[in-house]
């Protein structure tokens, strides 16, 4: 009774924190993700006031904040949308994964770490966070815009890369033989394609199963569903991530409707819960000795995603504006990250890059929401700023349309 006491205790202090932090950061109109975090940072391992009795329920939690982010995400979306996406946005992946990649690759090298330390390290550069990117896209209310399914293919691309590349990095973490390697690939590509196919040609009977008038019955099958292919896809090596977003893609039509404003306010519960637990378990002590190469790979990869997300819109032919956002959201990493440098943690094979990732992903995941929000008319104000020419090196021509539009002004004022 006494445990029992005390865990609830201190998850409802969890809980009502949560709640005023998001109404603090809804007063000044940002994103309360970083908020969270730091909260999770403040009462972890090395913190003001750890946490112990309620740790393991939110870890569960957290998982199940991940999942229905990507439910919610796949709802969005039906199946051929999802085909024709990744159809036209295969070369953006392309382009994603050698522009983030590289860099990670670059730096473990440079610190000596060693070849499969530089694999380890890429993907945790590579990957965005599809968790904080989803509840940025919410928070923002820009679900509907033109360059939220670039943004979604970048994700969908990155994700489904996971099913190639989890396997890989656990193969040569675990010193496994090329024979042994390739059947676990084969298995995990196999899941992923399964489920997809699945998505695509019964889409409309999954939904008409699925389908009831019944909301709570309606919640029950959507949510029981949803965490029965998530933890079939994750004990196959699959991403347990990519097989929630699939059941979102296979749900279309009414059912998608009524399921998204059913699940809408258990997402946001579990979401925040997610990321207080990523707060939780960063000790704040590791971080220091790593903060200046985690800064420097932080800003490196933090422009190359915004170049990434920028060119992948305009090859969309989405406006000047659109492109900017695209970049900006697509910063923050976050789950998968912290899963692959967790995978190396456990092999023990460089001391330094667990604390190096926590560190890098502490920084973009709180950046991220900033750069979401900003990137655009901060990009803007500098271009038009760049862009305007000089009075001294006007001509002729330029100063008497200067001097048309004062009087157009003038005029309309």
């Amino acid at each position: 009774m006494h445990s029992s006491a005390i865990f609830l205790i201190e998850f409802g202090a969890i809980i009502l924190g949560l709640g005023l932090l998001g109404r603090f950061a809804g007063r000044f109109q940002f994103s309360p993700i970083p908020l969270y975090l730091l909260a999770g940072l403040a009462f972890g391992q090395g913190g003001l006031l750890p946490l112990d009795t309620s740790e393991e329920f939110v870890a569960i939690g957290a998982e199940i904040g991940v999942i229905l982010l990507l439910l919610m995400l796949g709802l969005e979306y039906t199946a051929s949308d999802l085909v024709s996406n990744l159809k036209t946005q295969y070369p953006a992946g392309l382009v994603d994964a050698a522009l983030n990649a590289l860099p990670g690759a670059a730096m473990a090298l440079l610190l000596g770490w060693g070849p499969v330390a530089a694999v380890v390290l890429a993907g945790v550069t590579w990957i965005s966070s599809s968790g904080v990117i989803a509840k940025v896209l919410g928070d923002l209310g820009r679900l509907g815009n033109r360059e939220t399914p670039v943004i979604l293919s970048i994700l969908v691309l990155e994700d489904l890369s996971m099913a190639v590349y989890l396997p890989i990095i656990t193969a040569l973490l675990a010193g496994t033989s090329l024979a042994a390697g390739s059947v676990t690939l084969a298995i995990a590509l196999g899941v992923a394609g399964l489920v997809l196919l699945l998505a695509v040609r019964f889409g409309r009977h999954i939904s008409r199963f699925v389908s009831s008038d019944d909301p709570e019955k309606l919640l029950l099958v959507v949510l029981g569903l949803t965490l029965l292919v998530a933890g079939i896809a994750q004990e196959l090596q699959v991403s347990a991530a990519v097989g929630a977003f699939l059941v979102g893609i296979a749900l279309s039509g009414e059912v998608a409707e009524g399921a998204h404003n059913l699940l809408a306010p258990l997402r946001d519960l579990f979401a925040a819960v997610f990321f207080v637990f990523f707060g939780l378990h960063t000790d704040p002590s590791s971080i220091p000795p790593v903060l200046v190469p985690a800064l420097v790979l932080a800003v490196v990869t933090a422009g190359t995603k915004i170049a990434t997300g920028y060119w992948a819109a305009k090859r969309a032919g989405v406006s000047a504006k659109g492109r900017w956002r695209a970049g900006g959201t697509l910063v923050a990493r976050g789950e998968f990250s912290i899963v692959i440098a967790g995978l190396a943690v456990t092999a023990g094979i460089e001391p330094s890059l667990g604390p190096l990732a926590t560190a890098y992903v502490l920084i973009l995941v709180i950046l991220g929401p900033l750069t979401a929000r900003y990137t655009e008319p901060v990009a803007l104000r500098l271009t038009a700023r760049w862009g305007k020419p000089s009075p001294t090196a006007q001509g002729p021509l330029a100063k008497a349309q200067t001097a048309v539009g004062d009087q157009d002004a003038v005029g309309r004022s």
